[in-house]
């Protein structure tokens, strides 16, 4: 590390103020900042000192999504060898997941952090890392066979439209991620959504048949071929990083005893869909037919986006509400619509991911609603004391 240490304070005084390379101060900076923590301190006053910057939060963030990453990739190469009927090892489909699923990372960051680059240059402000966790959420919430051009093409709406447009980090109101995920379905919708997006290189073969449950379930189709087992596991098709349940959960203890996610945002998610799922299965005892009516409650809680959801996006700390008060009542909300939007929508039976884009809109309402509550009850106070 010294070695590059010393590289980067050979080239350093090129990119200072006044030296030839000053413009590009920018771009030196984030990668100085990337491989090497900051040496700023502070000189005078009173300060807190603390360990914790964007960086380390972005990282932490990035580690917690590593179980569903890994098993993600093994799952897309499970899925491929068991829907043409072969068999294969354990590093096999590693192998090939990995194959499919690296290029989907490289294009999300080389287009997300290339447009970061290039805003931070024109601007001539340093360059945040938010975008290193927009970065990999992206592709693992699009299907496996998405072209990536597709990719690429959402990648930048979600940064230009869904950031920078709104001032970059720390200023977005709506989840980026989720933004290139909305633009991808609304502009690519046939290669979002069917039976053959799902499993690798299952366009090239007729036999293939992909579908996700929830699919399965709007097409009216209730004798699923996966079991609970399956989908607690992950043995099932989907996005990269949804399917595994039990992996989400390992990241979702991580980001709680790292202190960088609320539980109360994730609990109160999953209260709240559990609510809804419920009511529609009472409500599914007059309507057998319907799959998605008479679908357990406590099993929509487990397909789908719902759980990665509800622990990787409905999290985000920009985008979602700051109050305590205001996060259980965000949380509910996004559970509680999300699962209405699925059923009530068969043709977009994803719903978790809209109901965070809308609840991201609304969160500095609730938060306006709790603070000025907690103002009201204040004054109450002052005039009985």
């Amino acid at each position: 590390m010294g070695f590059i240490r010393n590289t980067f304070d050979k080239y350093k005084p090129l990119f200072d103020k006044g030296g030839k390379l000053e413009k590009f101060a920018p771009g030196f900076n984030a990668f100085d900042t990337l491989v090497f923590v900051p040496n700023h301190t502070t000189h005078e006053g009173a300060h807190i000192r603390d360990g914790v910057d964007l960086k380390r939060v972005m990282v932490t963030v990035i580690f917690a999504m590593i179980p569903a990453l890994l098993f993600g990739m093994w799952n897309v190469g499970y899925q491929h060898f068991s829907q043409l009927g072969e068999a294969g090892t354990f590093l096999d489909y590693l192998l090939y997941g990995s194959f499919k699923f690296i290029p989907m990372i490289a294009v999300s960051y080389g287009v997300g952090l290339g447009i970061e680059f290039a805003f931070g240059i024109f601007r001539g402000h340093e360059i945040n890392e938010g975008y290193l966790v927009s970065g990999m959420l992206i592709p693992l919430i699009m299907p496996i066979d998405l072209p990536l051009w597709m990719l690429g093409v959402s990648v930048a709406f979600a940064v230009l439209i869904g950031k920078e447009a709104f001032g970059g980090t720390g200023m977005n109101i709506l989840n980026p991620a989720l933004v290139a995920r909305a633009f991808a379905y609304f502009s690519y919708a046939p290669s979002m959504s069917g039976d053959k997006v799902w499993v690798a290189d299952a366009s090239t073969v007729d036999a293939i048949s992909g579908e996700t449950i929830l699919g399965s379930l709007a097409s009216g189709n209730s004798e699923l071929s996966y079991s609970v087992l399956d989908m607690f596991l992950g043995f099932i098709p989907g996005s990269v990083g949804e399917t595994s349940v039990l992996m989400i959960l390992i990241g979702a203890a991580f980001l709680y005893f790292t202190g960088v996610a609320s539980w109360r945002i994730m609990l109160s998610s999953l209260v709240g869909g559990a609510v809804m799922a419920l009511l529609f299965n009472l409500v599914g005892v007059a309507y057998p037919e319907n799959a998605l009516l008479n679908f357990p409650w406590w099993q929509h809680l487990m397909v789908g986006g719902f759980a990665f959801a509800i622990v990787f996006m409905a999290t985000d700390p920009v985008s979602g509400a700051q109050t305590n008060k205001g996060k259980w009542v965000y949380g509910f909300l996004i559970g509680f619509l999300g699962i209405m939007i699925r059923i009530i929508n068969p043709a977009y039976p994803e719903g978790i991911m809209m109901s965070i884009l809308l609840l991201n809109v609304f969160a500095p309402t609730i938060d306006h609603y709790v603070i000025e509550g907690n103002i009201k009850k204040r004054k109450k106070r002052l005039k009985t004391a």
